[in-house]
């Protein structure tokens, strides 16, 4: 009777052990979708950018490739790009689940339309997948074609995916998990397919996202357009206002694009940088299908414009956006050049607003601006380094600094910046500013004003203080804002 206990209780200790220890064992395989679902993007998309951004002679190659199917397209464009998945935007909550069931012993697949390369540098990187399938040379691995592969290979699967071509593939799982951003997909997706998990991301306003993606709060740099008008006493003449108006809202147009441009292109960058990695599209908030979409339009609606107010103005936009773009696949990686054709840049705004109202441009006013946006320009990188050596890193990801840079960036800059101030004591003591300003000695004050804002400037930079982009730190610093005022005063005063 012991004896029998015994084995009893055995067979019932082992019957124990192996639903507690061994039930993994027995479950479907977990198959995991990459695209919108594991990561909160487009891998090709990715690519694709990144291959633009690397090759861009590749983009005349792109129609070639697709005419020989999108399964080869894929591979063409993954062979030839340096893929990060380190850098991509994961699901977080997501990923810790998975990593959980990798714990207790559950077999894991990273089955994805993606190609062969990408998912098996996900799947490397991540490290708790156990098996891949992904699309190769030949074959397109997505809906029905993926359904069809996975159930020949494990025959019963689980599968997590997030959009409608996974239809196929849920219905033919044994259990069905969901990813979404939003609850109108969840409602969709829910009245078709019975879903044992939902995994939904935070609620974010499309419009918010929108607004941070088109940066509408820079808009305020081109202001500087308006800077001649003011300075020739114009700015009452109505119809040279009016040009001036439209050719505003024309490089604010075209400024916006370019942020979307430069989004796109610098997105391994910015989600490695603290700040910029909770942008729209780095951050997978914003797909980049719309990103890609939005360009062109942006790029037509603000030259169209621009053409409507004046041809030269378009002119001057067209050098504008062409440095630009410069800047934005080489320049900014070189060391130096890319401050200086940052200052070119704010230099040009001033140039095409006097374009724009007609009126002739100081050559005082144009010294002037490229030492000061020199000086602001070496700001940004100075932060960017500060920022970087905060977190032990000695070089900055895609720029030509190191930390090392320093000190000589520091000096360079405050040179620049009390130059600019060197070129306005200049002006205020040229007959020029006698035939404008009838109490040209006000202008004297400048001086001070200009000094005091440069000095704190890089006083706050050297701190480590300093927001990387100097023209917003100065339109919420209260002492800039006072000294902006002051300034206006001076201007007004003067010309009485």
């Amino acid at each position: 009777m012991e004896s029998v206990a015994s084995q009893s209780r055995s067979l019932n200790l082992a019957k124990s052990l192996n639903q507690a220890f061994g039930e993994a064992v027995h479950e479907a395989p977990l198959c995991v979708d990459l695209d919108g679902t594991l990561v909160r993007g487009d891998t090709l998309l990715e690519c694709l950018l990144l291959l633009i951004k690397q090759q861009p002679a590749c983009l005349f190659l792109l129609p070639l490739w697709l005419m020989r199917g999108k399964a080869h397209f894929k591979s063409e464009v993954a062979a030839r790009v340096r893929f990060d998945a380190a850098v991509m935007p994961y699901r977080a909550e997501l990923v810790d689940w998975l990593r959980g069931e990798a714990a207790r012993g559950r077999r894991l697949v990273l089955a994805s339309g993606a190609n062969i390369r990408i998912v098996e540098a996900v799947a490397t990187h991540l490290g708790f997948f156990s098996d891949t399938l992904a699309s190769d040379e030949t074959q397109n691995l997505t809906g029905e074609r993926k359904a069809a592969a996975l159930s020949a290979r494990f025959g019963r699967f689980d599968y997590i995916g997030d959009a409608a071509v996974d239809l196929p593939v849920w219905r033919a799982a044994e259990t069905a998990y969901l990813c979404v951003s939003s609850e109108t997909h969840a409602q969709v997706f829910g009245q078709q397919i019975t879903f044992a998990r939902t995994f939904r991301d935070a609620p974010v306003s499309s419009l918010r996202l929108w607004l941070r993606a088109l940066r509408l709060h820079q808009w305020v740099k081109n202001v500087l357009m308006f800077v001649p008008i003011v300075l020739a006493h114009e700015f009452l003449d109505v119809d040279r206002l009016w040009t001036l108006t439209l050719g505003f809202m024309a490089f604010n147009i075209c400024a916006s694009s370019v942020y979307v441009l430069n989004d796109l292109l610098d997105l391994a960058a910015d989600r490695q940088h603290p700040r910029k990695s909770s942008r729209p599209f780095a951050s997978g908030d914003l797909g980049l299908i719309n990103g890609i979409a939005i360009w062109p339009v942006l790029v037509v609606s603000g030259f169209a414009l621009a053409l409507y107010a004046s041809p030269a103005f378009a002119g001057v936009l067209c050098v504008y956006y062409a440095l630009t773009l410069a800047y934005s696949f080489d320049l900014k990686r070189r060391a130096l050049v890319d401050v200086f054709a940052l200052a070119s840049l704010y230099t040009l705004r001033i140039i095409a607003g006097a374009v724009a109202a007609a009126v002739a441009l100081s050559p005082w006013l144009l010294g002037f601006s490229i030492f000061i946006f020199l000086s602001l320009a070496i700001v940004k990188r100075v932060a960017e380094l500060y920022s970087v050596r905060e977190r032990g890193i000695r070089d900055v990801a895609g720029r030509g600094y190191q930390i090392d840079d320093l000190a000589i960036l520091e000096v360079l800059g405050v040179a620049a910046g009390y130059a600019s101030v060197v070129v306005l004591a200049l002006y205020v003591s040229a007959p020029e500013s006698r035939m404008l300003y009838q109490h040209h000695q006000l202008l004297w004050l400048f001086a001070p004003l200009v000094l005091f804002w440069i000095s704190r400037v890089w006083l706050i930079t050297h701190r480590g203080e300093m927001h990387d982009d100097p023209i917003v730190f100065a339109m919420k610093d209260a002492p800039s804002r006072i000294v902006g005022l002051v300034a206006i005063l001076v201007l007004e005063f003067a010309a009485l």
